[in-house]
């Protein structure tokens, strides 16, 4: 089964989607994130993935109360990630109680953060892999580095880390398709569990990560599609089960 996984991604307080992850072309789709996660979980999702957009742009986490208020209020999972980069920021969050925290700028400026993160919460941490044309991209994406995705995948297995979240800057918030050879590639070639994000577009899309599970991608992060309504949420969980 591919795990569907819908985003909360918080900037500002409200609810909002980035294009291409640039800070100024946000689109707003509410005003209270608590209620957003709680829609999802009624609708059926097992997971929530949460984003503090600001966090990852400054390096501190700046929604951390309504963060906790989503945990607490939700009985399903969530994944926070946006501007953890300290040991104690990703303490505090897994002690508010999300239930893994997702690392990317650390990942790459200080791999022995992400060794003793792993070694205190085992398999809790998800390194967050964002890209464009293969190579890595930090800071909510602001800065792009000549990492292959690939070597950045291979050097998180060696820190312990299990699953990866694997994000096509490019193509996020686009709505122009998932990058399913360079997702599957790294699931692939790292061996690690891949959760794909950017560029939902259509069922189509998902329709096609799931014919290719078999590589080791597991879920998929559905943002865009989902609050312009190109996706319904019940309705793609119950035709998921014909396939």
């Amino acid at each position: 089964m591919l795990e569907l996984i819908p985003a909360v991604d918080m900037k500002g307080g409200k609810c909002v989607r980035l294009q291409e992850g640039v800070a100024s072309r946000v689109t707003e789709y509410g005003d209270d994130p608590v209620a957003m996660a709680l829609h999802w979980e009624a609708e059926g999702a097992t997971r929530l993935h949460l984003v503090d957009l600001d966090g990852a742009f400054s390096g501190r986490s700046a929604h951390l109360d309504v963060a906790r208020s989503i945990f607490r209020s939700l009985k399903i999972p969530v994944e926070f990630g946006g501007g953890l980069r300290t040991l104690d920021e990703i303490d505090a969050v897994l002690d508010l109680g999300a239930d893994r925290a997702i690392l990317g700028t650390v990942a790459v400026e200080n791999p022995g953060v992400v060794r003793e993160a792993v070694r205190r919460h085992p398999g809790a941490i998800v390194a967050g892999i964002d890209a464009r044309r293969g190579k890595v991209a930090l800071r909510g994406w602001v800065d792009q580095t000549p990492v292959e995705a690939v070597d950045l995948a291979l050097d998180m297995k060696g820190l312990g880390i299990e699953r990866i979240i694997y994000t096509d800057v490019a193509r996020d918030g686009m709505l122009t398709g998932v990058n399913y050879a360079e997702t599957e590639k790294v699931a692939r070639d790292s061996g690690l569990r891949v959760i794909a994000s950017g560029g939902v577009a259509s069922e189509e899309d998902i329709r096609e990560l799931w014919l290719r599970r078999g590589a080791g991608i597991e879920g998929v992060i559905l943002g865009r599609a989902l609050y312009d309504g190109k996706i319904d949420f019940r309705n793609l969980r119950a035709r998921m089960l014909s396939w």
